[in-house]
């Protein structure tokens, strides 16, 4: 695998799209949590819950099917509004420069909601007294937020952290082949792509299985090390 011409090429890409994906993708759930914990209207809140993760139950075929038709260059309504500001009409689902951003932009609007539920859950354990004491006190509410929710999710935050830097070298190849084109390439290759190309298309299964084994002794040295460093850090860690 290291003696093929385009391996540096395939991990790097696997790289990229992964921490960018996971720089993005994280804060978004625990900041939509904090939002709707602070909703005090108890039906707009239920409405805004189930608004944010039903997008998580849309498979990745019709996600990606509904990505070619919303920035679809001729007919799109992303690239009608863009030519109706007085811009020109982009091929995002084609171009490499638009690839990486289409991939986790997509993802985190997909998963976002669905992943806010466990700080929803931790956060309805604060204490509704450490709340009425800081309002007394003259807390606002981004004191709040900083100094105590922040504080009291902080252990389920360091350990979804972990098991997210665990998978750091898993990227789905299914939404990645659904949006793979010979235009994107050079870009949207990487190792678990590679794998089923080698794997499945090729009938090189024991090469194939090489590279996958690659793959996750990677992510288990990277869970170890995250897990070590999050101990030292923080206090807590998976074990």
């Amino acid at each position: 695998f290291f003696g093929s011409p385009n391996a540096v090429q395939i991990i790097s890409n696997t790289l990229i799209v992964s921490i960018y994906s996971l720089v993005v993708s994280f804060p978004f759930p625990i900041i939509l949590a904090l939002i709707i914990n602070y909703v005090k209207n108890l039906k707009f809140k239920k409405f805004a819950q189930t608004v944010t993760y039903m997008p998580y139950f849309i498979s990745v075929v019709v996600l990606v099917a509904m990505m070619n038709l919303f920035f679809s260059p001729s007919s799109g309504f992303v690239n009608t509004i863009i030519e109706a500001a007085g811009g020109q009409a982009q091929y995002f689902m084609g171009e490499s420069r638009f690839f990486r951003h289409m991939y986790v932009w997509s993802g985190v609007w997909q998963s976002m909601g669905y992943s806010s539920i466990i700080y929803i859950a931790a956060l309805s354990g604060v204490s509704p007294e450490l709340h009425e004491s800081a309002r007394i006190d003259g807390a606002n509410v981004m004191q709040r937020i900083l100094h105590i929710d922040i504080p009291t999710i902080m252990p389920t935050m360091v350990i979804l952290l972990i098991m997210a830097l665990g998978n750091v070298m898993n990227v789905g190849y299914e939404k990645v082949l659904l949006m793979q084109s010979d235009l994107n390439q050079d870009v949207s290759q990487v190792i678990s792509t590679y794998v089923y190309e080698i794997g499945i298309k090729t009938g090189q299964q024991s090469f194939g299985t090489a590279v996958g084994l690659f793959n996750n002794v990677i992510n288990f040295i990277i869970l170890i090390a995250a897990n070590t460093t999050a101990k030292k850090v923080f206090g807590s860690g998976l074990w």
